[in-house]
């Protein structure tokens, strides 16, 4: 699963490099695209008012598509009896629009009958402002439950909610479906969400702080590690990060807006601080921090250890850290910010921390995204994207076939080298005046080279 998708990063990167890419933390204006960039390898799809003419989505496959006020789009999902399926929704309104109190979608997995089998919303809460939220449906088999269950067809229901108020722009939708990896057999996972769970704040990274530009997406999220990191981020913009955050472990992080001269005007809710798991289903928000010109910082409470039985809890954010993998950070900074503090960028850090040591795979085999692989410690100490990894393999890919082409022509040079030598000793020179016949030249007697053909005078 991993390589599949790593194969789809590669393909999309080398499209990404032949486009314009957007700026990160690109800001933008009322009724202007949000500046949010979607993966260059999804497939376009509309989603069906009927379910009975719902397109069929694709196990580890990215799709682009949108949703109107009030509308409830289908997709379709071919499912067997053992395998456990999350689709997310990314949604992303147009920048300078209004959006209120409660607007958002909802994410629901049905089955052939109508019954819910999993759902999530995702809404704008206090930071009422344009930005990207995401949330994920799930379909989970186990025993002893008797709905969803059975194999066969089942539905994606996507619903947009929202007031009367709020703009009426269509919400761009970049959804993911991924499937979980089966359980290892003979394993003894447990069944039941741990009560307990070390929930005290973490002793603050000590490392010296170091620079990081967020990305613009969950696509080109910037990795970061256990750590200070220094941004800056303009009002209206977004910015992506991701950490690695492998079972059992834990992660911690916080995010400081620096102090501002030009005014001391108080705005509300002004930054935003979201997480997200590694299927893209929302974990958690912080309460949006307010801003008056002065420092300000907000933290995510603390979460559980990612363990698998944590899917059994009933709280969502607990819930969600159900496996391991890329966790994403998101941070957005409200547009309402600019008038009295102007369009610059604000510096940003971060203060991420990730404790605990790293346990086993519950899973069989290459568990793809829900792993934590030596590559993604590495991308995240070099603060790589995906697509910035991807680019890098296929250049080192590049410079291994150009080194080895390079060797082949060398080798085949002193080949035909030595050939050449050896074919020149090897041949026979009649005397000058003698009356043998004429197989090779002097120089300058106009006869031909040696191994040449032999010709009249």
């Amino acid at each position: 699963m991993r390589q599949r998708n790593r194969g789809r990063v590669a393909l999309a990167a080398a499209a990404a490099m032949c486009a314009a890419a957007a700026l990160p933390g690109q800001a933008y204006a009322a009724g202007e695209a949000s500046g949010y960039t979607f993966d260059p390898g999804a497939k376009t799809v509309s989603g069906a008012e009927v379910n009975t003419e719902a397109s069929a989505l694709t196990p580890g496959s990215v799709y682009k598509s949108s949703i109107k006020p009030g509308e409830k789009l289908y997709y379709r999902l071919n499912l067997d009896e053992k395998t456990n399926a999350y689709v997310s929704a990314v949604a992303v309104p147009k920048g300078g629009g209004q959006v209120a109190y409660g607007d958002g979608i909802k994410v629901s997995i049905r089955d052939s009958a109508d019954l819910e089998c999993g759902s999530q919303d995702a809404r704008f809460q206090s930071a009422e402002f344009p930005h990207p939220i995401a949330a994920y449906a799930y379909r989970i088999t186990q025993q002893g439950s008797n709905t969803c269950q059975e194999a066969g067809t089942y539905n994606v229901l996507i619903e947009r909610q929202g007031k009367v108020t709020s703009a009426p722009d269509a919400w761009d939708l970049e959804l993911r479906y991924e499937s979980e990896p089966q359980l290892s057999p003979g394993g003894s996972t447990p069944t039941r969400a741990p009560e307990d769970w070390p929930s005290a704040s973490p002793v603050p990274p000590t490392a010296a702080p170091q620079k990081r530009s967020g990305g613009t997406s969950y696509y080109n999220a910037t990795g970061l590690e256990t750590g200070e990191w220094h941004d800056s981020i303009a009002p209206g913009q977004t910015r992506f990060y991701r950490i690695p955050v492998d079972w059992g472990q834990q992660i911690f992080a916080t995010a400081d807006l620096s102090n501002n001269k030009a005014s001391n005007e108080y705005i509300g809710n002004a930054l935003a601080l979201s997480l997200d798991n590694p299927a893209h289903g929302h974990v958690d928000d912080a309460t949006p921090l307010s801003y008056s010109g002065k420092p300000a910082s907000v933290s995510l409470d603390p979460l559980p250890p990612v363990a698998y039985e944590n899917r059994y809890d009933y709280t969502d954010s607990v819930s969600a850290m159900r496996f391991a993998g890329w966790y994403y950070l998101s941070v957005s900074l409200s547009p309402k910010i600019a008038k009295p503090y102007g369009d610059k960028a604000i510096p940003l850090t971060l203060r991420i921390k990730v404790e605990g040591t790293a346990g086993k795979t519950p899973y069989t085999g290459d568990a793809g995204i829900f792993s934590v692989t030596q590559d993604d410690k590495d991308m995240a100490k070099s603060g790589q994207s995906g697509p910035e990894a991807a680019r890098s393999d296929t250049m080192r890919m590049v410079g291994a076939a150009g080194i080895g082409a390079g060797a082949v022509l060398v080798l085949g040079l002193g080949v035909w080298t030595l050939l050449a030598r050896r074919r020149a000793v090897a041949a026979p020179v009649a005397p000058i005046g003698s009356n043998g016949p004429l197989v090779g030249g002097q120089a300058g007697d106009g006869r031909p080279p040696y191994g040449g053909p032999p010709q009249a005078w």
